[in-house]
């Protein structure tokens, strides 16, 4: 979290000749910010904030806000258990920071650079100072794109988030949760004054990472399931394999426990009844224990089925 609003920083700091001394706005369609965590030592998971906004001043000053509702890591109660116990139901978290914008000054559409920054994370009363290296692409007049260069790690007693870590782990009968959380974020800001000219957002976040192909996208795609599900034969974690899915009869997987209802659904796996079951996996076998509410864009969909099919079926 502490990146994106180093992130912003940076951002502004493109800005900072004659021309462009003005105000640039967070475009959150084409932002993105995640964090990992580890639990039982091997299961590792993304998690994300979908609702982020905010703006770089023409003084270097960035402002950003976490909207910590829109915490999303693919489960319902374990999103309203995020809210409540670890970000203590605080509504937003601030990024702040200011720094010299002179040596970002002169980049000119098309350039890239890294530069150091420091900022300040506050969430749930407790302030965390950070610093990183960030990378800056002017993908335009008119657009600029922040990237963490690293993974950024922060200490979640640093953020005062413990003690709901330790709630996490005693609801879900848990050893442990990583106390060491990774970072990474994606920021696209867009000049306000020059909004009529500037490149529409979803297009410019496509540009920054376009992907070649469907099996390209759908690997992408796939992180969202890897937590769960790994493509190697016989190879069951929390989820069953899913080498070999498509043809495969639904849970009829040897030495994976299935719901009676997803073994008795009778369903054979193929692009079609996938396409059904991961736009919504409760609707589609009700009762099932599978806990992914599902993907909501048919272009994911289509992308990670391409992608099973490419990785698993020879």
């Amino acid at each position: 979290m502490k990146l994106l609003l180093k992130a912003v920083t940076i951002a502004s700091a493109i800005v900072a000749t004659p021309v462009l001394a003005q105000t640039w706005t967070l475009d959150p369609e084409g932002s993105h910010l995640a964090y990992g965590s580890i639990k039982k030592d091997t299961v590792g998971e993304v998690n994300s904030f979908t609702g982020i906004s905010g703006q770089v001043g023409s003084d270097g000053k960035a402002d950003i806000k976490i909207d910590l509702s829109s915490v999303e890591t693919n489960i319902d109660v374990r999103n309203e258990r995020m809210i409540e116990y670890v970000f203590q139901k605080a509504g937003t978290a601030s990024l702040t920071a200011q720094f010299d914008m002179a040596e970002l000054s002169a980049l000119s559409v098309g350039e890239t650079t890294t530069v150091d920054v420091e900022a300040m994370l506050s969430l749930a009363g407790a302030d965390v100072e950070f610093d990183t290296e960030m990378f800056v692409a002017r993908l335009s007049e008119t657009a600029v794109m922040v990237s963490t260069n690293d993974m950024v790690f922060i200490s979640t007693e640093d953020a005062g988030v413990d003690a709901g870590i330790d709630k996490l782990m005693e609801l879900a009968d848990l050893p442990g949760i990583t106390r060491t959380v990774p970072v990474t974020a994606r920021l696209i800001f867009n000049l306000d004054d020059k909004k009529a000219e500037a490149e529409p957002a979803a297009a410019v976040a496509t540009a920054a990472v376009s992907v070649e192909g469907d099996v390209k996208a759908g690997k992408k795609v796939f992180r969202k399931c890897s937590a769960c599900h790994k493509l190697d034969e016989d190879r069951h974690t929390v989820g069953p394999s899913l080498y070999g899915i498509i043809g495969a009869t639904a849970g009829q997987a040897e030495g994976f426990r299935f719901s009676k209802q997803l073994q008795e659904s009778g369903i054979v796996w193929t692009p079609e009844t996938l396409t059904t079951f991961l736009a919504d996996p409760k609707g589609a076998v009700p009762g099932n224990k599978m806990q992914f509410r599902g993907l909501k864009k048919e272009a994911d969909i289509l992308n990670v089925i391409a992608y099973l099919r490419a990785e698993t079926q020879g």
